[in-house]
């Protein structure tokens, strides 16, 4: 039986370099390597050697992260394997030790004295990164989803962090990037980094008593802290987030609709709003957080903003005049994009009714990232809202008692419930749903004029055979509609139909264009 290696012993900072030539030199690895790489950032040096990932925690210390000393990077390397395993497990394989024998040679989980320790990881293929995926046009719906899924599980079983986040937290992020902003951005016009401090500052007054209740209901927990796409991979068909914070916890332990807006900040940012809209309204149907969207405008200017910093500072630290120009235009970028977070154009209600088939949800995710501010109107879907009333996943089947007449008026509800929060909260709103009966559809217009925000009724219709080779063809969506469905529904009543008709045969694309004008459409 192998003798267990004692405790850790302080290192100098020196005493890397022995760790590191140790790394990468391919006989150190078990079996031996036939070539090692190597990735380094500011606090870690990465290395990769066949299917193994050895990663070493920096001996860095800044008020932020702190890998000064050999105790304090077990914790932090013992830290990461612990909560990255909360998303990630098939990634993280544990804690794995440089040490020195007896004989003063280095190994890899020895008997002599541990000198430096790692995260040993799984390697995975970098065309996996959805950042990869993001800039190959490979994301679609139905992954986003998923992966919206996968967020809301995790968040819904990481711990209550009740002392963590709320105003104090967010004012110093704030105060910080916008400080940070101007000392590193002297590109940048000084009156647009003082008017996002203003105006950020601004927000946070108006949605402070907000983050404090959701602090106490405990909407504050230990989160990923950095879930952007290149910190997500795609795993035997699955998203999988990985890397999470785990050298500070005020970055980590935050409100959960803070987290979810680095994510959803990033497809913004990348030009793919409509996904980001999937996420962020598929995130809000299994959750029902919808109070919280007041806050969003606030959470998406303020991971902006970070990112603005973080390039600004690498706009003086990069080498070569063309990767600091880019840097420079990427902090612009940022700070324009922030700014923008924070004027949402204002609440407003719109309807997509029609029959099964008919390209409602097609339709609605099409016109909302143009009815608000990125990343558009919260799309609320009748299907997916079925399903979390009976505590199932949005992709579950259901079985035919679940559509059972007497649930539908419950559905309804429930629609109506979300939307006039939503719209309480600040953003447009666009129902998805049949609203085959007339009380139906007034029972939603209803909903807009107690909010007192425009309303407008679209009614989809397509030829029966068009409906039908649809519904035929769909996989992998929450609605469970068939053609005995179909069949059923060309039996109800509809009454007169006020709201405006849309023949659906033809390109979403060119549909949406028709309405443009009507509906005050944003630019696309």
């Amino acid at each position: 039986m192998p003798r267990t290696p004692p405790d850790p012993v302080p290192v100098a900072e020196g005493d890397q370099a022995a760790a590191i030539a140790f790394l990468s030199d391919p006989a150190s690895w078990p079996p031996p390597a036939e070539a090692v790489e190597r990735i380094e950032t500011h606090g870690a040096l990465v290395f990769l050697a066949g299917d193994l990932v050895l990663k070493m925690k920096r001996a860095v210390g800044f008020d932020w992260m702190d890998f000064s000393t050999i105790d304090k990077r077990a914790a932090a390397t013992a830290a990461e394997v612990e909560l990255n395993r909360r998303t990630a497990p098939t990634i993280y394989l544990g804690q794995r030790w440089i040490t020195r024998e007896a004989d003063g040679r280095l190994a890899l989980d020895g008997s002599g004295t541990r000198i430096e320790p790692l995260v040993a990881m799984r390697r995975f293929p970098q065309e996996a990164l959805f950042d990869h995926l993001a800039a190959e046009g490979k994301l679609d719906p139905a992954l986003v989803e998923r992966l919206a899924d996968s967020v809301a599980e995790f968040h819904a079983a990481a711990a209550p962090k009740p002392d963590s986040g709320g105003v104090a937290m967010h004012r110093g992020v704030i105060l910080t990037a916008c400080e940070s902003l101007a000392a590193n951005g002297g590109f940048l016009e000084r009156a647009r980094i003082d008017r996002l401090r203003t105006d950020m500052l601004a927000a946070l007054d108006r949605v402070g008593p907000l983050l404090e209740r959701r602090r106490s209901e405990g909407r504050v927990r230990h989160c990923h802290g950095d879930l952007h796409l290149r910190n997500i991979v795609l795993l035997d068909g699955a998203p999988v987030p990985f890397d999470c914070i785990e050298f500070n916890p005020a970055f980590a332990e935050i409100d959960v609709l803070y987290d979810l807006a680095f994510l959803v900040m990033d497809l913004v940012h990348r030009g793919l709003a409509p996904l980001g809209n999937i996420v962020l309204s598929r995130y809000l149907a299994v959750t029902a957080d919808l109070e919280g969207l007041a806050a969003l405008p606030l959470f998406l200017a303020t991971r902006a903003a970070v990112r603005a910093y973080v390039a600004a500072i690498a706009a003086g630290t990069v080498a070569g005049p063309d990767a600091a120009e880019a840097q420079r235009a990427e902090a612009g970028a940022y700070l324009d994009r922030a700014l923008d977070f924070l004027r949402p154009p204002g609440p407003r209600l719109l309807a997509v009714g029609g029959l099964s088939g008919t390209g409602k949800t097609t339709l609605a995710r099409a016109l909302a990232p143009r009815l608000d501010g990125a990343p558009g109107a919260v799309v609320l879907r009748s299907d997916e809202i079925r399903k979390c009333l009976l505590g199932r996943l949005p992709t579950e089947r259901l079985a035919p008692e679940d559509y059972a007449p007497e649930l539908s008026p419950r559905v309804y509800a429930a629609l109506r419930e979300r939307a006039g929060a939503a719209l309480a909260a600040g953003r447009a709103v666009v129902v998805d749903a049949v609203h085959a009966r007339p009380e139906e559809r007034s029972a939603i217009e209803a909903v807009a004029t107690a909010a007192g925000v425009r309303f407008d009724g679209l009614w989809l219709e397509a030829p029966r055979a068009t409906l039908t080779a649809r519904l035929a063809h769909r996989q992998g969506d929450a609605s469970d509609a068939t053609a005995a469905v179909l069949q059923e529904q060309y039996g109800y009543d509809t009454g007169p139909i006020t709201w405006r008709r849309i023949e659906t045969g033809g390109e979403v694309a060119q549909i949406v264009d028709h309405l443009a004008a009507g509906l005050d459409l944003t630019s696309g």
